[in-house]
């Protein structure tokens, strides 16, 4: 009897300790990607003063680091106020749309591993493999769109519910921006997906192991391009904040909130913009993957480093662009995503997709490659002869008023 039950006490443990660990890498994260929040506001409010020669914060711990632990204790003990005329129910779930999407985001992305055919991205725990990143589902690119929509919601909702018209305003702009820019961020994502043939994010970062495999080279730099101007719309950063634009919305979609649903949504931005660093650096700059050497220990660990060091790099990109570049008029926003970004994705990747066929087929790539060429100068064309006519209009009608 008692060797008839072994295996099921076998089984019972396998799925304890697996369990465990994902509650472990689940707490880990979530603390990590706090703790890293906090960083890059300090980090940025730095960053910027340096760029207009200024100090920082210098008070709240050495060198200010302790800054955005202060204002979170002030914002958490501040008045929680409510609109008369908002939808109360509506009002509070907003921020938690805002920022659950956000972390829930973070969970697909691989932190570290050794993605070679021998490792495979997996490390040994407790006698259990497991990969370095919290989940692993097989459509995580389908799930990383997924929730970037979900996270414009809790925008959008919040400047419908607070019964005013400056967030309502704020909120019919991000709901523009999100159509406009989605579509252009999916495009270049589809054009990852089919360099790589995989939606999964651990699939995705092993098929990038060499430097020349890297879907930044791969995919021809310029879904890459088109990624992150779509992404940073996506994140309401500068140059894209119109929907929180204080000089005419006084504080876009967040005017009624106070006290710790402000935070939340203070927290969601910057939670967003790690998570959109790390997506980045997944999609197009092979993840972990990089120079290894040394010891067996120190080959474990570099991984990991290295792909803080793009985190890092991409952080540094967002903080340069809200330092220097001015922001976009409303229609400047619209023809970027619809005249220029989307166009631009889909005869590029219309372009990916031939060469792919044409590898499949073993067809003549000097053959094929023109006509793409060919094919993506006609859309460029079209697309500036378009951007020309509907400039001589406006010209026209500013004359004639």
């Amino acid at each position: 009897m008692i060797l008839a039950l072994d295996p099921l006490f076998d089984d019972f443990s396998a799925s304890g300790a697996t369990l465990v660990i994902v509650l472990a890498k689940v707490l880990i994260v979530f603390a990590l990607l706090m703790v890293a929040v906090m960083f890059m506001i300090w980090f940025e409010r730095k960053q910027i003063a340096m760029m207009q020669n200024r100090m920082g914060p210098t008070v709240a711990g050495p060198k200010g680091l302790l800054q955005t632990l202060a204002d979170g204790v002030k914002l958490f003990f501040k008045e929680d106020l409510v609109p008369e005329n908002a939808d109360r129910k509506v009002f509070k779930l907003a921020p938690y749309l805002a920022l659950v999407p956000a972390f829930l985001t973070f969970t697909i992305i691989p932190l570290g591993g050794q993605f070679n055919q021998a490792h495979a991205g997996a490390v040994t725990i407790a006698h259990h493999a497991t990969f370095l990143q919290v989940a692993d589902p097989p459509i995580g690119l389908l799930f990383f769109l997924a929730m970037s929509s979900i996270a414009v919601y809790g925008v959008m909702l919040a400047g419908w519910s607070s019964g005013s018209k400056y967030p309502l305003l704020g909120a019919v702009r991000a709901s523009a921006q999100m159509v406009s820019y989605e579509a252009a961020l999916g495009l270049a994502a589809a054009s990852v997906f089919l360099k790589s043939g995989s939606l999964s994010t651990h699939d995705i970062v092993a098929g990038q192991w060499h430097l020349r495999d890297w879907n930044v080279v791969a995919t021809g730099f310029v879904p890459f391009v088109i990624f992150l101007i779509a992404g940073t719309a996506e994140l309401n950063r500068p140059p894209f904040d119109l929907v929180e634009a204080e000089q005419e919305l006084v504080g876009g979609f967040h005017t009624e909130y106070s006290s710790i649903r402000f935070a939340m949504f203070f927290l969601a931005e910057f939670m967003n913009v790690i998570t959109m660093s790390a997506i980045m650096v997944t999609l197009f700059f092979g993840g972990p993957n990089g120079f290894l050497f040394g010891p067996s220990i120190l080959r474990a660990i570099l991984p990991t480093f290295w792909f803080m060091a793009k985190l890092f790099c991409f952080l540094f990109m967002f903080v340069w662009f809200r330092g220097t570049l001015p922001r976009f008029r409303y229609d400047q926003l619209m023809d970027l995503g619809w005249k220029l970004l989307i166009p631009m994705a889909l005869f590029w990747f219309v372009m990916l997709g031939a060469m792919e066929v044409a590898n499949d087929n073993g067809w003549n790539r000097l053959a094929v490659m023109p006509i793409a060429l060919g094919v993506l100068l006609l859309g460029a064309s079209l697309l500036m002869g378009a951007n020309r006519t509907a400039r001589q209009a406006r010209a026209v009608e500013e004359v004639a008023f």
